[in-house]
């Protein structure tokens, strides 16, 4: 999941209801194109935040309702009014999968080829998610879920390519 400031979807108009949802007004250029999207970026206090999609409705026009997933009230979304939605540059334009949010059980892989561990929790923080990481020997590893430590993701093979910075493992 690369963030790619080239790649504007729209901007959030406006919270919709009270579950989650929000309206993005689109950009000229993806009326009547939306692309098939697992995830998006939000540009928050100028930097690039991931949001995976649980579900998404277009009915033509210019806006495009997005519920993203583990942001399901009012509150964790209003803050969120006016940002920039960003297009991840991998988009895969296959059909969505079962399930779009869900990373529990992924493999987690160094940019080396290793293996860090397997993902068994996702962790909201006020602005940055965590994943929690348990490694062969049964160690719990916290690690930031960050568009700059991730290389890519592989729905596919239920893998995360990450380049994590060194001495992250031992402050766990």
């Amino acid at each position: 999941m690369i963030y790619h400031t080239g790649i504007l979807l729209g901007r959030i108009k406006s919270i919709h209801g009270r579950e989650g949802t929000v309206a993005v007004k689109l950009e000229k250029s993806f009326i009547e194109k939306i692309p098939e999207m697992e995830s998006v970026f939000l540009e928050i206090e100028g930097k690039a935040v991931p949001f995976f999609i649980s579900e998404s409705e277009y009915k033509g026009g210019d806006i495009l309702k997005i519920r993203f997933g583990y942001y399901d009230t009012f509150e964790k979304i209003c803050e969120f009014k006016g940002c920039r939605v960003f297009l991840d540059s991998g988009i895969e334009q296959s059909g969505p999968t079962d399930n779009q949010v869900n990373i529990e059980g992924f493999k987690v892989k160094l940019h080396d080829g290793s293996l860090a561990g397997t993902v068994t929790e996702l962790i909201e923080n006020p602005g940055q998610l965590l994943i929690k990481i348990e490694t062969e020997e049964g160690k719990e590893l916290l690690c930031p879920l960050h568009e700059d430590l991730i290389i890519k993701i592989d729905r596919k093979n239920r893998t995360i390519y990450m380049d994590l910075p060194e001495g992250l493992w031992e402050i766990n």
